[in-house]
């Protein structure tokens, strides 16, 4: 009897249905779609800027500002020069396949002074976004400092510091730091009061509407601080390698200038955008696995 009732048990009981994964099946068919679209979206520009290019060098045009593109480099002689800095053996110069150890050097110096600003920028400017004495003190100051050029600061560096990374990662962190500091600021400031109110009712002590409150709301307006000035970062970064510096990207685009090699200046400026270009959604990726699925941006 005890048999009969197990095997009833058994026939009974449910089972999934063989589509039980369909959703997530969809699901992923569906982020894989818009994927292969933002592809495609994203390709007509590039290759339209590629044709224009070729077309305008072969012709000699005259662009805009007096540009002449008579001067510059075919994309076929870039393309060529990128693949020789990358793995060496088609231009057999000097610079073949030494790509990889400016890179290293140059992405060094950015994640350096970027962190650095980070580090200092988003405290302080969560305190001047809660502290309306901390703001009156150190905003007059900072509104003085922020509208010099870092190209301003260049020269003192080198006097004051010297030549070499500590020189070009002090740029890197004054050209990163106001954009933290300032999108830091204003996100805090945004949060609205009804969330402070809510917090209070459900309990939640002072002490700790800092990390439960302020910075959960602030975080899509604080990470697009980030990313101006992570990209500000490789922007300057150029600046920084151009005296002193024998490794890094700057320092490769000043070679080649010296040497009126328009096609090596053009790879690495790509090279630059590429490395921008990924060191941004590296961030973002692991921005959002710190937050999990919060929004990041506002």
């Amino acid at each position: 009897m005890a048999t009969v009732d197990t095997r009833t048990e058994t026939t009974s009981r449910p089972r999934l249905p063989e589509s039980a994964g369909e959703p997530e099946r969809r699901a992923w068919r569906t982020r894989s779609g818009a994927r292969v679209a933002a592809v495609l979206w994203a390709l007509p520009v590039p290759l339209l800027g590629l044709l224009l290019w070729d077309r305008g060098v072969g012709g000699g045009w005259t662009l805009p500002f007096g540009i002449q593109m008579q001067f510059l480099p075919t994309p076929y002689e870039v393309a060529r020069r990128l693949a020789d800095l990358a793995v060496g053996g088609i231009v057999d110069d000097t610079y073949s396949g030494t790509l990889w150890l400016h890179l290293y050097a140059s992405t060094l110096r950015v994640v350096q002074g970027f962190a650095i600003a980070a580090a200092v920028a988003v405290p302080l400017g969560i305190l001047m976004g809660r502290s309306r004495t901390v703001n009156r003190m150190l905003e007059p100051t900072l509104g003085l400092v922020r509208p010099i050029p870092v190209t301003a600061w260049a020269p003192l560096s080198l006097l004051i510091i010297g030549f070499g990374d500590r020189a070009t990662i002090f740029l890197v962190f004054l050209a990163a730091v106001f954009s933290i500091l300032i999108n830091t600021v204003a996100g805090v400031r945004a949060v609205p009061d009804r969330l402070f109110e809510a917090a209070a009712m459900l309990g939640t002590p002072p002490a700790q509407t800092l990390y439960k409150v302020v910075l959960p709301a602030a975080i899509p307006t604080i990470v697009s601080g980030l990313r101006i000035a992570l990209g500000l970062s490789w922007v300057i970064l150029v600046v920084g390698e151009t005296v002193g510096i024998r490794v890094g990207l700057g320092a490769l685009i000043t070679q080649a200038r010296e040497q009126s090699r328009t096609d090596l200046i053009v790879a690495v400026m790509i090279v630059i955008g590429l490395a921008g270009f990924l060191a941004d959604r590296i961030m973002m990726l692991a921005i959002r696995l710190l937050v999990g699925r919060r929004p990041l941006l506002p």
